[in-house]
């Protein structure tokens, strides 16, 4: 839905002045399904005593299958001269329960506002995406879909922020990233292997580097190829003290007309907490493909490794991978139905487990935690999308 109009300046009768332009839309997605998965246990936390539990088959509803549910509205004003100013307020919300995610935020998925100048590029202010996150998006053959998808893995649990300065350029083919946070505002709870919480919102005097969190990136797209490279750091409260979580990820992608997609990349990790002992190691992969079969059916394949050097003292964990299959049948622009499914070996779906710090299932409230005993999980949802 667009509501336009033009600038106060009309109003007013500034005939010498050129108007300026400004918009404001309203947007939206609603995504919803049902689910079966198996083997699922609970998150260990200190209100189980750190017990995953017995394993269950689940049959559940789920807001959010290939998108998040959300509205959102954006907004841009024609300063003159090139240059504009802008807004995005996005609320992610629980279809099947009415509820807000985000740990409750109104405007929890995006959150700020900027100007932007051709030629020069766009500074934002506020709750954004990192750098990486926005610049492996075009790489990834789910397109971070809200389940399966093992965004939390690949990015950390830190790919919003709040608190952030952004810039972002697009010369021709390259688009260049930055960003700055004052504090992240991500917290996660005592999991198993973690003696106290991670995270916190920061912004304490004397304390700068407290929740901190910056990054940058390079991303080319030119015809066929797509290119690009990134680095993510985020500085989490651990105790008294912080950690840090650096992050650094190149992919590749190379397309067949509007026909069909091929991607892949690698991405390097390193934690470690705040006596600078290293906590987690690992090095991730990802390889996959997009087929538009008809202008109707859309398919998706990814499959996803995770080489885990170290977690927490333990160099001999077993490496968990994932292969995710989507099937998507559009009856119009706006509305389509799609199956999606995925299996998991020694880790959860979305390959939850430790190395996660569990965050997906205690974002998304349903858990994608193996149960005591066992290696494997296998889900499968069938949904519908609709778009505004």
């Amino acid at each position: 839905m667009k509501l336009g109009g033009i600038a106060i300046s009309a109003l007013l009768g500034c005939a010498s002045s050129a108007f300026a332009q400004s918009g404001v839309t309203l947007y939206g997605v609603a995504d919803i399904n049902l689910e079966y998965a198996n083997h699922v246990g609970a998150v260990p936390t200190a209100a189980n005593q750190f017990n995953r539990g017995s394993s269950n088959d689940v049959f559940r509803m789920n807001s959010g299958g290939i998108s998040g549910s959300r509205w959102g509205i954006r907004g841009t004003e024609d300063l003159g001269g090139g240059m504009k100013a802008l807004f995005v307020l996005e609320n992610g919300f629980n279809l099947d329960s009415g509820t807000l995610q985000q740990s409750g935020r109104l405007f929890g998925r995006q959150a700020f506002v900027g100007v932007q100048k051709d030629g020069i590029g766009q500074l934002s202010l506020g709750r954004q995406y990192v750098s990486m996150f926005d610049a492996l998006a075009n790489f990834s053959p789910a397109a971070y879909a809200t389940q399966y998808a093992p965004t939390v893995l690949l990015n950390g649990p830190n790919y919003r922020a709040d608190n952030t300065i952004k810039y972002t350029g697009q010369f021709g083919p390259v688009t260049a990233l930055a960003h700055w946070s004052f504090g992240a505002g991500v917290a996660l709870p005592q999991t198993v292997g973690v003696a106290v919480p991670i995270g916190g919102n920061g912004e304490v005097p004397g304390q700068f580097r407290r929740d901190s969190a910056y990054g940058a990136a390079l991303t080319y797209l030119q015809g066929a190829i797509g290119l690009t490279a990134g680095y993510d750091q985020w500085n989490p409260t651990i105790g008294t003290g912080s950690g840090t979580m650096k992050k650094a990820a190149v992919g590749a992608s190379y397309s067949f007309g509007s026909v069909a997609k091929i991607m892949g990349g690698y991405r390097w990790g390193q934690n470690k907490d705040a006596t600078d002992v290293v906590t987690q190691r690992d090095d991730f992969f990802w390889i996959g493909a997009n087929y538009q079969v008809t202008p109707a059916i859309a398919l998706t394949l990814e499959y996803d490794y995770d080489n885990v050097k170290s977690l927490f003292g333990d160099k001999h964990v077993a490496n968990p991978w994932q292969i995710a299959f989507i099937a998507n049948y559009a009856f119009s622009k706006r509305t389509d139905l799609y199956l999606s499914t995925a299996y998991a070996k020694n880790a959860g779906l979305m390959m939850e487990s430790l190395a996660t710090t569990f965050a997906n299932s205690l974002a998304l409230g349903n858990s994608y935690v193996l149960a005591n005993g066992q290696s494997n999980m296998i889900g499968v949802a069938l949904g519908i999308r609709h778009k505004f």
